[in-house]
């Protein structure tokens, strides 16, 4: 398992990273859970380059990811990406899932994104099965900075202690 990757618990919109990851909907106009607090925390601006990014493309697909201005927040950007939600595994929710995590950290690797903390996506409302998510999470970061020298710290940032643990015995 790569050093750089560490695990805490606690609330994403107080860490001090270069960037957050938020687990946003497709219309990223901010919602419930952690992509509700990561718009209250990080203010109007957050949420006005949101709506230039759904002018100009669209929305985000799932899987996809863009990225904004932290705003308020103690983080310099927000990467806002879009978790599948879960139908019992047969729409490819697997790979979609990962593919936010590569996404999420090519676009940090492309604006100089140093350090990086995840939140536990699609696994709230998205109801994708937490232990499942939290394997993909680990493998996908894990694969991504065997090729990656620049990122130097990937944060996974539980919110409960189920997913706590869960991380704990997959990062060892």
């Amino acid at each position: 398992m790569d050093k750089r990757i560490k695990l805490q618990q606690g609330d994403i919109t107080k860490l001090q990273v270069d960037a957050i990851v938020n687990a946003a909907n497709s219309s990223l106009m901010g919602g419930g859970g952690v992509d509700g607090a990561i718009h209250r925390a990080g203010g109007k601006q957050i949420l006005e380059e949101c709506i230039q990014i759904v002018n100009r493309q669209g929305g985000c697909k799932t899987g996809e990811a863009v990225i904004t201005t932290g705003g308020n927040l103690p983080a310099k950007y927000v990467i806002h990406t879009v978790g599948p939600v879960w139908n019992g595994g047969k729409r490819n929710e697997e790979q979609l899932l990962a593919n936010c995590y590569n996404n999420s950290l090519k676009i940090a690797a492309n604006n100089g994104v140093k350090s990086i903390a995840f939140p536990n996506i699609s696994t709230g409302v998205y109801r994708f099965p937490k232990e499942q998510a939290a394997a993909i999470a680990v493998k996908t970061v894990d694969t991504f900075l065997q090729s990656d020298q620049d990122i130097e710290e990937v944060i996974f940032i539980c919110f409960d202690d189920e997913n706590y643990r869960l991380y704990e015995k997959l990062l060892g």
